[in-house]
């Protein structure tokens, strides 16, 4: 049970299909590819890689932009899914992952090395915050295309508040690594696209 891969070829073109629905202009599957991608070059400090990939497979599974409950959405999918592939307790810690990209605050998890493959997978998905300005202004209009049916002002405001909440913080990545990587471009494209905001 342990040995067979947690997400196979079957499960990969079912979640696949969900990533491609329509609407979806930034959590779609190029958002998966790119975790994928991260999780690939820290291979070698996470300690239950596959649980990683599974958890990144199902992060946005369920995604609606008018919904508040997609991430518990989403690991009630990974649940339904991954039961009898998975022992309990690595399913648990899966879902723990997947419902802490809510928040992107680190879940309370007893388990120093669950805790810090936990770590990993929100730093991957913060990432794109760290990208070149291209990029990041490429995810901003994406961000914005999914959640069209908000009307501009209200957008500003909602959108404003969430780039402060990270500003604010100690830090925005977890981990040493992504905060040595992607720290200071995430914190300049951060205040650069809250004062566009704010400018209106």
């Amino acid at each position: 049970m342990e040995n067979e891969p947690l997400i196979d070829e079957a499960l990969k073109s079912e979640l696949s299909a969900l990533y491609r629905a329509e609407g979806r202009h930034y959590h779609n599957l190029a958002h998966i590819e790119a975790m994928l991608a991260l999780a690939a070059q820290y291979r070698s400090q996470l300690h239950d890689p596959d649980a990683v990939e599974a958890t990144i497979w199902f992060h946005d599974a369920i995604y609606d932009s008018r919904a508040k409950d997609n991430e518990v959405k989403s690991a009630d999918l990974a649940a339904e899914k991954l039961s009898g592939r998975i022992s309990p307790e690595r399913l648990a810690r899966v879902a723990a992952m997947i419902n802490a990209t809510a928040t992107h605050q680190l879940p309370p998890l007893d388990d120093e090395k669950a805790a810090t493959d936990a770590a990993f997978v929100l730093d991957m998905d913060l990432a794109i915050l760290g990208a070149e300005p291209d990029a990041f202004d490429a995810y901003e209009k994406a961000v914005r295309r999914e959640y069209g049916w908000v009307e501009e002002p209200m957008w500003r405001a909602g959108r404003a508040a969430v780039l402060k909440s990270f500003l604010a913080r100690p830090h925005i990545f977890h981990t040493a690594e992504f905060r040595q990587r992607f720290e200071p471009r995430a914190r300049q494209n951060l205040e650069r696209s809250l004062a566009a905001l704010e400018a209106g």
